[in-house]
C-alpha cells in the first residue's frame, strides 16, 4: 500500500474522518488510475472531484477545441482558452487544484486504434463521451480487459447513472441494444445538471476504489430533473449480448475481475 505525504494526510483530514473510509480507502485512491473519455460538462467536472479526493492518476481523454458554447458547463475552462484543445487546460486545471495528482492529457477521441491501450492503462474508467461509437467501444474494451466501468450520459434535463462490472453486471450493450437519441451534438443543457450527474459518477468511482459504501451494481438510476424525480431500475444481463452474452468471444467470467472491484469487495 502507498504511504501518504504530511501535505497529503492533512489535504484529505476531512474525508479521512469519515466512518468506513480512513487511511486505508485513502491510499487505495491514491494507488488508482481513473480513465475519463469525454472531459466536458460531464466528465471535466467529475475529473476535478476525483482529483481533489485524491485519484493518484488521472486519464483524460479528448478531441476537439474548447467552443464559446461550452463555457456554460465545463468548469475547468477559461474564456481565454477558447478555440483551442479543451484536455490541455483540464490537465492544467486540475494540477492547480491538486498538484499531488498526476495528469495524462491525451488529445484523441476513443477509437478503435487506441481504446484496448486506454483501458489496460486504468482501473476504473469514467464513459462520459458526447457519443454512442465512442460508448460502445469503451463498453466492451471493458469487458475484454474485465475493467470496471461508470456510465454516465444526460439530455436536456434528463440523465441516468449505472456501474457495469463485467462478467457481474449487465454492459452498456445488454441496457441499450437500441441506442437512445441522445447520441448527439448540439442538445440543450444546464451546467447545473452535468453537474449534478458529474459528482455522482465520481462518487460511484470512489466507491469502486476505496470499497467505501455500494455503488449501483445492475441498477440503472435515472434522474428528471425537470421535477427532481429520481428512481433506481433494476437491469438484468441479456445472455445472448453480442458484447458480454454468454457466447461472446471475450464474456469475462465473474471470478476474473479487476484489483479494484476484489478490493471494493
Amino acid at each position: 500500500m502507498v504511504n501518504l505525504s504530511p501535505t497529503e494526510l492533512e489535504r484529505y483530514r476531512r474525508q479521512i474522518m469519515l466512518p468506513g473510509f480512513g487511511k486505508e480507502a485513502q491510499q487505495r485512491l491514491k494507488s488508482a488510475t481513473v480513465l475519463v473519455t469525454g472531459v466536458g460538462g460531464l466528465g471535466g467536472t467529475a475529473a476535478l472531484y476525483l482529483a481533489v479526493a485524491g485519484v493518484g492518476r488521472l486519464i483524460l481523454v479528448r478531441g476537439g477545441e474548447l467552443r464559446l458554447d461550452d463555457m456554460n458547463r465545463q468548469i475547468l475552462m477559461s474564456d481565454d482558452w477558447v478555440g483551442k484543445p479543451r484536455v490541455f487546460k483540464a490537465k492544467e486545471r486540475l494540477a492547480d487544484i491538486n498538484p499531488d495528482v498526476e495528469v495524462e492529457a491525451i488529445f484523441d477521441y476513443v477509437t478503435p486504434d487506441n481504446v484496448d491501450f486506454l483501458v489496460q492503462s486504468a482501473d476504473v474508467a469514467l464513459d462520459c463521451a458526447h457519443n454512442f461509437t465512442e460508448r460502445d467501444l469503451l463498453n466492451a474494451a471493458c469487458v475484454r480487459w474485465r475493467k470496471p466501468m461508470v456510465e454516465a450520459a444526460m439530455d436536456g434535463m434528463e440523465a441516468y447513472l449505472t456501474t457495469i462490472i463485467p462478467g457481474v453486471t449487465p454492459c452498456l450493450s445488454c441496457l441499450f441494444p437500441e441506442k437512445p437519441e441522445w447520441d448527439r451534438r448540439g442538445f440543450g443543457v444546464l451546467g447545473a445538471v452535468s453537474g449534478t450527474l458529474a459528482c455522482l459518477t465520481a462518487l460511484e468511482a470512489i466507491k469502486l476504489i476505496t470499497g467505501c459504501s455500494q455503488p449501483l451494481l445492475s441498477q440503472l438510476l435515472t434522474m428528471d430533473l425537470h421535477q427532481m424525480n429520481f428512481a433506481k431500475r433494476r437491469s438484468y444481463r441479456d445472455r445472448n449480448c453480442p458484447v458480454c452474452g454468454t457466447h461472446s468471444h471475450h464474456s469475462p467470467q465473474p471470478q476474473q475481475l479487476s484489483r479494484v472491484l476484489v478490493n471494493s469487495q
